[in-house]
């Protein structure tokens, strides 16, 4: 370990990388080496002569994808397949998220039947879909599953199923658009010679894979470390005209894109499409070839995203009035809130907040275009929302997700009981919630704010999951200037100066914060504990090293 900085050396050591060969492995991932055999899924041959048989045969195919920003750019990389191979009789459906909600439905595999398909592939679900998969065998449709989300007991018999979640292929925690890329990278590799498609083709669509990875909130460690490694270096030259537009519509500079523009610029306005709108209208942005017609959803996009952003403000405001009427709120283990007004598909963002806020789970709901009552709900890890809702199952038509987060069906009759019932079941299976410590990864003075340091730090991206940045303690600095900045004028995120006792100085920001945002009360002069990470700003061109705050103590 002796080759790199003490400052990296650290940083490895603290990801529990204590040797050279371990670390070699870490910061400098190999396509070949980190990429497993997609043929170690068990029914990935399978798959691959099906699709083979079909496009020989000239059928009809359907890519079923989600309607998430994991589910549509994996539909994106099966439709570059049809492209590269010149095929096609195939149409991408993706599922309304207000009106049809997650998953296969019956009525769309009517509609298939009836226009004679042969083949449907899913993108990021089918895994628990039984009857839906039953009723496309009746209809003598093949369905050929993609998906990475926890099976149930029973299988769908569905043709083939690509999920590392049930067989032995190595990399558990792929994503949706992870598996599709299996497939095709599969497929090139058994049938490229046959349609002259070269060998590693696959790899341009590594930015859809790499998108996905970073935005589904996988672990990025191994296979998946690799994937949005080489992701974010084809993203940053990726000719897709809707992907450039977007970028330059948010100002963001495409050579230098990072995973923070991902999951903080691009990844909610794709999403905003099936919030507000119609999800195809993300799918289209992002597989678009023309021009004139990149610029337009780009427009749209972040016209929608802006009217998500109002509608969830206007949203909170109401929640805001509705819980400070409650009484009791303070002894209430479980928060249900709602209104027949409120768009259900936002009710993810609002639960967040509602989170954050109150710091127990929540449950929201409003009612989608069918009239019934849907919502989201998040756990502040003192319960598993599934667990919670499995043993409340009969307030419940439908519910599923995972620990954290999930979404449900209420019958309306119900929805009134649902706090009072989720409170009882609360306390059968809450648990211990891990008490917040201050966790850091090196303590150090402003001195260590350079930029030979960041590039030292650059060498662990991509963060995310299982791989956050490294947050340093800065003690006893002292706070110089403070000043309010955001979009015309909103003053709505924080810029702070500080200093040490060396007399060193250094700027740092907070979005979306003022000076209550933190346990300590924001003054010019007061001494404080900051708790921040590096952070390059390319605002306008002009590269600035700052921090950003994570918490001032």
């Amino acid at each position: 370990m002796q080759k790199y900085s003490e400052l990296l050396r650290a940083l490895l050591e603290k990801r529990g990388i204590t040797n050279e060969t371990e670390a070699e492995l870490f910061l400098n991932p190999d396509y070949r080496r980190d990429l497993h055999d997609p043929f170690l899924m068990k029914d990935m041959e399978k798959a691959c002569v099906r699709i083979f048989e079909v496009i020989k045969n000239k059928e009809k195919i359907v890519i079923y994808a989600d309607y998430d920003c994991d589910g549509i750019p994996g539909a994106v990389i099966l439709q570059d397949l049809f492209k590269k191979i010149d095929y096609t009789n195939y149409e991408v459906y993706i599922p309304q998220r207000n009106s049809e909600g997650y998953g296969l439905n019956l009525e769309a595999i009517k509609k298939f039947a009836k226009n004679k398909v042969r083949l449907l592939i899913t993108v990021d679900l089918g895994i628990t879909a039984v009857a839906e998969v039953k009723q496309a065998k009746k209809d003598n449709i093949d369905v050929i599953i993609t998906d990475h989300h926890l099976p149930q007991s029973v299988l769908p018999k569905a043709y083939a199923i690509l999920n590392p979640k049930v067989d032995e292929y190595p990399e558990k925690m792929l994503c949706g658009a992870g598996v599709a890329f299996k497939l095709v990278q599969a497929f090139i590799k058994k049938y490229g010679q046959f349609f002259k498609i070269k060998d590693g083709a696959e790899k341009w669509l590594l930015d859809m894979a790499g998108l996905a990875t970073l935005s589904d909130m996988v672990p990025l460690l191994g296979e998946n470390r690799a994937i949005a490694s080489f992701g974010i270096k084809v993203l940053r030259k990726s000719p897709r005209p809707g992907l450039q537009k977007l970028l330059a519509k948010m100002n963001i500079d495409q050579k230098y894109l990072t995973e923070d523009d991902i999951g903080f610029m691009v990844t909610p306005r794709l999403n905003a499409a099936s919030r507000m709108d119609d999800p195809l209208r993300a799918y289209e942005l992002l597989s678009t070839e023309d021009e004139t017609r990149a610029d337009i959803l780009t427009h749209h996009l972040s016209q929608i995203n802006d009217q998500r952003k109002n509608i969830v403000t206007v949203i909170m405001r109401d929640v805001h009035k509705k819980l400070d009427k409650r009484e009791g709120l303070d002894k209430t283990n479980v928060i249900v809130i709602g209104s027949p007004e409120w768009r259900v598909g936002i009710l993810g963002l609002v639960a967040a907040k509602i989170l954050d806020q109150y710091h127990k789970p929540v449950f929201v709901w409003g009612k989608d275009e069918n009239d019934y009552i849907k919502g989201s709900c998040r756990s502040d890890g003192s319960v598993s929302v599934v667990e919670l809702m499995a043993i409340a199952s009969e307030s419940f038509m439908d519910f599923g997700g995972h620990e954290l987060a999930g979404g449900f069906t209420v019958h309306k009759e119900k929805i009134h009981f649902l706090e009072e019932i989720l409170c009882l079941s609360y306390t059968k299976v809450r648990r211990q919630k891990t008490v917040d410590e201050v966790v850091y990864d090196i303590k150090c003075d402003l001195s260590t704010v350079n930029i030979k340091n960041w590039r030292e730090i650059e060498r662990l991206a991509p963060f995310g999951l299982a791989n956050p940045k490294p947050v340093f303690m800065f003690e006893k600095l002292k706070i110089e200037n403070i000043k309010k900045f955001g979009k015309n004028g909103s003053g709505e995120h924080l810029e702070i100066i500080f200093s040490d006792k060396s007399e060193n100085k250094t700027k740092a920001i907070s979005f979306f914060s003022n000076d209550d945002s933190f346990g300590v009360r924001l003054a010019p002069g007061i001494s404080i504990n900051l708790l921040a990470t590096f952070d390059l700003s390319r605002f306008r061109g002009r590269e600035e090293l700052r921090l950003r705050i994570v918490d001032i103590l």
